[in-house]
């Protein structure tokens, strides 16, 4: 089955014009959405890891609004990249986990996202075209509401998580380059979402070469070569922006779907990192960049999340967000004329769902942080809630719960007024 026809309904009720005058509005902009997969939020140039070199990024950082506290509600990639398409928390979506419970059909998992709103349905109600590349869980583009698309989602010809469309970036973007080149008037939006530095890390031989050392592992310098293979990838994309005379046309906008410490004996994710409830698993870099019209900005104050990213995307557009999204229009916040959010939460699920309905059974933690107090919460009442002073101990070494049990049941508090849970039995 594919998309409910009551969901447009809704979407064209929420749609309306802003800013725009009544007899000849501006042209919209183009929307780019980078999104990487499995990168740490220390693993950039800009961010200032030591090592790896990451070129176009910081390019793209140092000429638009870089916000360093961003983080995505979940760290595993199908319900962090479910809540940036529809700007809900996975347990809002319903999407909590990669895989299905076993012996359960994965189309089932489907009906989430034939339920749901997605940026594109809303940006093709306003005219857009959109194409969607790269890492997609739900089914065929078609599913997320994309007009064009790389991957069929189909599990008899290996759909999962992108099939076709895991080829972007890693053998070239001439997919995304015919979509935007294509002969029409229309803003456009792309979903570049490329299966990188995800493993298998097996960067070319001559990014290899330069990280390869004698004291690094070798798993560490494939995935930091992974890391710069990545950068390329999006230095090919912003480099057909520019030689197509796009790029002052085009709001950029960048984030990963979650965290990667990789190990040093394997190119597999060390603890504390995807899948997590810690740094490593959550944060990330979020970048929005439209040249001309987002003035340049380090922003290393106000917590943001990928949940943001759908409102500030339609708001920029033109287009009226639903009103019951929870995230917040970004620009502003990048110009100084308003402030972040005091709070954010997330919560963290297991990789295989426990029932499809009910997204507390597969939760694992929920947390919360506000201003530099992070509180992460789990489920299981036998493990105890740790708390950690980010801006003095941003890798979470001294959990200081212990010491501080009045803020501990302050945070407590917010979380179960955030997602109150029903008692378990």
């Amino acid at each position: 089955m594919l998309r409910d026809p009551g969901w447009r309904r809704l979407a064209l009720a929420t749609i309306v014009a802003i800013g725009f005058g009544c007899t000849s509005p501006p042209r919209p902009p183009n929307v780019i959405l980078i999104i990487g997969d499995d990168q740490a939020w220390t693993d950039f140039g800009f961010m200032g890891h030591p090592a790896i070199s990451t070129p176009h990024l910081d390019r793209l950082a140092a000429g638009g609004a870089l916000f360093r506290r961003a983080y995505v509600p979940a760290s595993l990639c199908r319900p962090s990249l479910a809540s940036i398409i529809t700007g809900r928390l996975p347990h809002e979506h319903g999407i909590t986990s990669n895989d299905p419970p076993p012996g359960v059909d994965r189309a089932e998992m489907l009906k989430h996202i034939d339920r749901a709103v997605t940026l594109p349905d809303l940006l093709q109600d306003a005219g857009y075209r959109s194409f969607q590349s790269g890492k997609w869980w739900e089914g065929g583009f078609e599913r997320g509401g994309f007009d064009a698309g790389m991957t069929h989602g189909d599990p008899a010809r290996g759909g999962r998580h992108g099939d076709d469309g895991l080829a972007i970036g890693r053998q070239g973007l001439a997919p995304v380059f015919d979509f935007i080149d294509a002969e029409d008037e229309r803003p456009f939006f792309v979903w570049y979402a490329p299966f990188l530095p995800h493993t298998p890390h097996n960067p070319p031989e001559r990014l290899l070469a330069k990280y390869r050392t004698p004291d690094r592992p070798l798993p560490i310098a494939k995935y930091l070569a992974m890391c710069e293979w990545f950068d390329e990838t999006c230095g090919e994309l912003l480099g057909h922006l520019d030689a197509e005379g796009l790029t002052d046309d085009t709001l950029v906008v960048f984030v990963t779907d979650n965290g990667w410490i990789n190990r040093a004996d394997a190119s597999r994710y060390a603890p504390r990192s995807k899948r997590s409830p810690y740094e490593g698993g959550i944060r990330t870099p979020i970048i929005l960049s439209w040249p001309g019209r987002i003035t340049p900005v380090d922003d290393d104050t106000n917590l943001i999340t990928s949940l943001d990213l759908a409102p500030t995307i339609l708001r920029t557009c033109g287009i009226q967000p639903p009103t019951d999204l929870r995230g917040i229009d970004l620009l502003p916040v990048a110009r100084g004329e308003m402030s972040g959010p005091t709070a954010i939460f997330g919560e963290i699920f297991s990789h295989d769902a426990v029932d499809l309905d009910d997204p507390a059974a597969s939760l694992l933690f929920r947390w919360c942080i506000e201003g530099r107090w992070k509180l992460i919460l789990p489920v299981d009442p036998q493990v105890a809630p740790e708390l950690y002073d980010l801006l003095a101990d941003p890798f979470e070494q001294e959990n200081r719960a212990a010491e501080q049990p009045d803020r501990v049941r302050q945070l407590t508090d917010r979380i179960e007024s955030h997602w109150p849970l029903a008692p378990r039995s």
